[in-house]
């Protein structure tokens, strides 16, 4: 994508986000039911290859080519570049019929989620389930981040490829039900509760 600013991967290590989502995501997922899924945004590949050694079935794609590459290292047949204005998956994956989408941290980063959502549900077809994380807002929080007079930090708008949307788990279910998917559940992650880091949302197509 002629927009795209890469994220600047340099190594396959977890991403600080992982600290605090990758727990309550582990306990999200369940081998008998999640048996082949699909890592859209994997970055560096960290969440591929650590399921993978989990025993699950996944692959991942990413619009950074730093990041395709640092994941091919370990597992290279399970990585892919993805252009996600081409609303296609690359070519090796369009013959595989997943039954999830994992996403964590990507979102937020859309111009248009709803073509996002769109995209997912495309892909899993008549069924399936979609696990989304992004960053947590929600009353409390906007008003301690306002108090403390943190927005700027918090939105940093200089970070060229940052954030440019803010979810509540309200507009999140909105645009997934908008797009038909139902069963909506939702985990707080990391700090305290209504102060969470991000949320994971769950949804599934049935």
């Amino acid at each position: 994508m002629s927009n795209y600013h890469d994220y600047g991967y340099n190594n396959a290590e977890a991403t600080h986000n992982f600290g605090y989502i990758l727990k309550p995501l582990l306990q999200t997922l369940d081998k008998s039911r999640n048996l082949v899924i699909l890592d859209l945004g994997c970055g560096n590949g960290y969440l591929v290859n650590y399921l993978l050694q989990q025993g699950y079935n996944i692959y991942g794609t990413d619009a950074s080519a730093e990041g395709i590459a640092i994941a091919q290292r370990n597992n290279p047949e399970r990585f892919f570049l993805q252009d996600l204005s081409t609303g296609k998956l690359p070519l090796p994956l369009r013959h595989i019929k997943f039954d999830t989408i994992i996403s964590t941290e990507v979102i937020e980063h859309l111009y248009d989620p709803a073509q996002f959502i769109q995209f997912c549900k495309d892909i899993l077809g008549n069924s399936g389930e979609v696990i989304l994380s992004t960053p947590y807002h929600g009353y409390l929080k906007n008003l301690v981040l306002s108090i403390f007079n943190k927005w700027d930090r918090h939105m940093d708008p200089l970070w060229l490829g940052g954030h440019i949307k803010i979810w509540s788990y309200r507009t999140l279910s909105k645009v997934l039900a908008d797009k038909g998917f139902n069963d909506i559940t939702f985990k707080g992650c990391g700090r305290m509760p209504y102060l969470w880091k991000s949320m994971l949302v769950t949804a599934k197509l049935s």
